[in-house]
């Protein structure tokens, strides 16, 4: 038994600043950080655009960056929150450059700001094409100035436990010792990012298997929206499954054109905005486009633009298409829609509270009522960040009675069981992302999603009782996770009669 003041699951930059900032306003507290990777791997890391904050008060404002909120969301956002986080953005980006993260800056010395699909004006702050990487590495930084804050890496929660509507901590599992570590804790966040390997073909790291939301699930919290996937419409394309590279949004707002293998510029075809409408339109439009020519892929047009400006923005991405014999001074870049983000979750307040006491979820495992039934580009670094404050703040000026819990937590029980078979957990991760990327993508359909829903319970049988009959291991958990995430997935969309957003259903 280990406990810990604050237990935070993930180690993305919803959960890094929620540390840092609670290890800062309570010194005598202990804050325990439990990640599944290593400390710095999360879908922070990979955030290539940027996030999308109002800096330029003359040629833009708050209401701009609300409307395009508003209208990317499709009138499922939650209004006063998506006021709440937009006008909030300056402070938050000013803690990230007081921790030390470095933003691009134009000639004048001022903060060179993006344009990407959906927003009418350039304001998404920067670094290169690196920006997630370099907002981790300055908060990792403040992370190990804490004497308070304990960082385990390769420790994987697997369940939390919880008792009369209460949650009072977390199984985990060392991934290295094979041990398993009961945390008792005040107060825990699930900051656990997203679902991508649910799919295969995504922008996510390996490590995003919908694990927070799967926990929660199961500890009865409420989950919503969860048919809101968001697909980005431009990844590197390659036959293979697993995670996919991304070229950015922002190479369309640098000027780039989509074409088909014909030629034909076709996003004028579907929305007046053209290469810069919102992701769930251009990856609409990607899908039909790829339904009537029965090719793999489309492509992204950049030989017209400026070679030397180009590798100054993307440098990875010229990098990376390069190392693929791209050269984007002459050749096109094959692209095709993967798993990029998840607008719904575990339901969360505008504190961070969700519907079980003592539990809070920040960043992509969190639905806040802010993305509605698509997200704007660049507005997730933004939500983690804003809510991560907010429910630093709500912690830290909130009194509770020192004596919340007065029971007993009980460790977890182990038994002599055998190891699940490798080839067991590879075939049938294999066969559910083949079923969701078949029956739950772009575009659904009922007949579709009642054949998944069917198989799924037949899965989600076999894993229950293999979690109970084998030994704790991550690949099983993870694979147990990815069966609730797609079966909410799927029940969810069964539930939605309209199309909204990055929802499409056809009869």
């Amino acid at each position: 038994m280990i406990h810990t003041n604050y237990l935070i699951i993930g180690s993305g930059v919803a959960g890094l600043t929620f540390a840092v900032k609670i290890a800062e306003r309570f010194p005598d507290k202990k804050v325990t950080i439990v990640t599944k990777a290593s400390e710095d791997e999360s879908n922070t890391k990979y955030a290539q655009g940027g996030i999308a904050i109002v800096t330029d008060k003359d040629g833009d404002s708050y209401q701009k960056h609300i409307d395009d909120t508003l209208i990317c969301g499709d009138g499922l956002c939650d209004k006063s929150v998506v006021e709440m986080v937009i006008t909030e953005g300056p402070k938050r980006l000013k803690d990230l450059i007081e921790w030390g993260a470095k933003f691009d800056k134009n000639g004048e010395g001022t903060l060179d700001l993006g344009k990407e699909g959906g927003h009418s004006e350039n304001r998404v702050v920067h670094h290169k094409d690196q920006t997630g990487k370099e907002i981790e590495r300055a908060i990792l930084s403040q992370v190990h100035q804490k004497e308070n804050i304990t960082v385990l890496d390769h420790h994987f929660a697997f369940d939390l436990i919880t008792q009369n509507n209460r949650c009072l901590g977390a199984y985990v599992l060392d991934q290295k010792t094979k041990e398993i570590f009961t945390f008792q804790s005040d107060f825990t966040l699930l900051a656990t990012g997203g679902i991508g390997h649910l799919y295969g073909h995504t922008t996510n790291p390996i490590i995003a298997t919908g694990d927070g939301i799967a926990m929660a699930y199961r500890a009865n919290a409420a989950i919503k929206e969860m048919e809101f996937i968001q697909f980005h419409p431009t990844a590197l394309y390659d036959a293979s499954t697993g995670t996919s590279f991304l070229i950015s949004e922002a190479v369309r707002g640098f000027g780039a054109h989509l074409r088909t293998k014909k030629g034909h510029l076709f996003m004028p075809d579907y929305d007046s905005r053209g290469d810069l409408a919102s992701r769930d339109i251009v990856s609409q439009s990607i899908d039909l486009e790829l339904k009537k020519s029965s090719d793999d892929c489309v492509y992204l047009d950049c030989t017209h633009l400026d070679l030397v400006a180009f590798i100054k923005h993307f440098p990875m991405i010229y990098e990376r298409c390069k190392s693929v014999g791209i050269d984007i001074a002459k050749d096109w870049i094959p692209v095709v829609p993967a798993q990029h983000y998840l607008c719904g979750g575990i339901v969360v307040d505008k504190t961070g509270k969700t519907s079980i006491e003592n539990l809070f979820a920040c960043g992509e495992c969190s639905r806040t009522g802010l993305h509605g039934a698509n997200r704007l580009a660049s507005n997730s670094l933004l939500e983690a960040l804003v809510y991560s404050d907010k429910i630093y703040n709500y912690l830290a000026n909130t009194y509770f009675e020192k004596s919340q819990f007065s029971g007993t937590v009980s460790d977890w029980k182990l038994f002599e069981k055998p190891t699940v078979n490798v080839e067991y957990i590879e075939r049938t991760k294999a066969q559910l992302q083949l079923l969701m990327r078949q029956n739950a993508g772009i575009v659904r359909k009922d007949a579709d999603l009642f054949a998944a829903k069917k198989q799924l319970a037949l899965w989600q049988n076999e894993i229950e009782e293999k979690t109970k009959s084998h030994k704790v291991r991550a690949n099983l958990w993870e694979l147990y996770n990815l069966i609730i995430i797609a079966k909410l997935i799927v029940d969810q969309s069964i539930e939605r009669t309209e199309n909204r957003g990055g929802f499409v259903k056809i009869v």
